[in-house]
């Protein structure tokens, strides 16, 4: 075989990334960049959007097989732990891990205050299915009013795969922008004399207490929601891990070594998706925007709640600490803990903000178990019964009908 220099050259062009450079490719690496700044220099959840972006940065690199859709390539390793729905419930074990339940058992009421939050995901399915969204595209973009990732995560894979990527992006955005977003809302709805209210030391709770709880929600929560089970029981997992007094080892990997491993892999993974093909469209635009309302809607239904509390106990519950009832934790409480203590320096609400933070936790979990249970895979099973009925009751129509449920199986 000859080889000039000419066709040397030109070979070596073609086979560069630059050749195969697109306009989109262009663009997703500029928001890849952008997303590395936010993390680095503004400090905004700097340990996920910084392997987000760098994830998107590889997958838009044409040629480099970094695409979560490249089969074979590293990422879509990675990827395939999204889609399979392991990743997110690991998360969520090293989350439980993390988390003391102590302020909620302490101040049950305040569970009420993690459930108003969930607001903002319900306000906005409806938003999203007025702008042209199904169900299972409304269900996973509305679970962004939960603040929380992981979340948004796991029901995007299982209901609207398509959009993983815009949501991941808004919820992650939206969780890292909280102590910007949720201070003026916080502010608008409450007057200075409720913000000075000073809470009462909450009681201890004994350990019995804490082992008993994680048992006792996994088996009801799950026997109500199956669907919730993967999160809603590694989450529990993860503080009987802290509770039980037995498992050292085990908390101390899973709060600290699992839970680090899994975030880089997730936001990795979520990077990957993040192509100009998934990404750069019209309903990525409509999903930014919904998301910001969910945040704004949740954080406004904790507070109004709160203000109801306060009002019903005589004064005696802060309504600053119903904005802590999106999951954002413990970011959350520590803005409900801020806004106080920039009224009156004195006050201390970060123990009882972290009460209704954990039950968001809950909640969205609940939130998601919901919307998987009336429009996940359960819904297809109905519609394939529904569809054989016929041959049983009327067995003329029977061959067509079953036509009709093989074609849906093929879809």
């Amino acid at each position: 075989m000859e080889f000039s220099f000419s066709s040397s050259a030109s070979k070596i062009i073609h086979s560069t990334g630059f050749f195969s450079l697109g306009g989109g490719d262009i663009i997703m690496l500029g928001v890849a960049c952008v997303l590395i700044y936010l993390a680095i220099w503004k400090k905004f959840e700097p340990l996920l959007l910084l392997p987000i972006g760098f994830g998107c940065l590889l997958a838009n690199i044409p040629m480099s097989m970094m695409a979560s859709t490249d089969s074979g390539g590293l990422l879509n390793f990675f990827y395939q732990g999204v889609k399979h729905e392991i990743l997110p419930p690991l998360i969520f074990m090293g989350v439980g891990a993390l988390t003391d339940f102590g302020p909620l058992l302490a101040n049950p009421a305040t569970l009420l205050l993690g459930a108003a939050a969930q607001i903002g995901v319900y306000m906005t399915l409806i938003g999203a299915v007025y702008l042209g969204f199904n169900m299972q595209e409304a269900s996973a973009i509305g679970i962004i009013g939960g603040a929380d990732g992981p979340t948004s995560i796991f029901i995007a894979s299982k209901l609207a795969p398509h959009l993983l990527a815009p949501i991941a992006v808004a919820a992650y955005s939206y969780m890292s922008l909280v102590p910007l977003i949720q201070p003026p809302i916080m502010k608008l709805l409450t007057t200075e004399k409720e913000r000075k209210i000073k809470m009462e030391q909450l009681r201890p709770i004994s350990q019995t207490v804490k082992i008993i709880f994680p048992v006792i929600v996994t088996i009801v929560c799950c026997l109500l929601l199956p669907g919730v089970a993967p999160l809603l029981g590694m989450l529990m997992l993860g503080n009987l891990f802290r509770e039980s007094g037995v498992t050292a080892r085990l908390h101390e990997t899973t709060e600290t070594h699992l839970i680090n491993i899994v975030t880089i892999l997730l936001a990795l993974a979520v990077g990957s998706s993040m192509t100009a093909e998934s990404f750069l469209r019209v309903e990525t635009l409509k999903i930014i925007v919904l998301g910001l309302l969910a945040f704004s809607f949740a954080t406004a239904g904790g507070l109004l709640f709160g203000k109801l509390m306060c009002k019903f106990s005589g004064g005696k519950v802060n309504p600053l600490i119903g904005s802590a009832g999106v999951s954002a934790v413990p970011m959350a409480a520590r803005v409900s803990q801020k806004v106080g203590a920039d009224t009156d320096p004195t006050n201390f609400l970060l123990m009882h903000a972290m009460g209704p933070n954990v039950a968001g936790v809950i909640g969205s979990a609940v939130a998601a178990g919901v919307f998987i249970s009336l429009f996940g895979d359960a819904g297809a099973a109905i519609d394939t019964h529904a569809a054989l009925a016929p041959i049983i009751g009327n067995p003329e129509p029977g061959m067509q009908a079953l036509a009709t449920v093989v074609e849906a199986v093929k879809q």
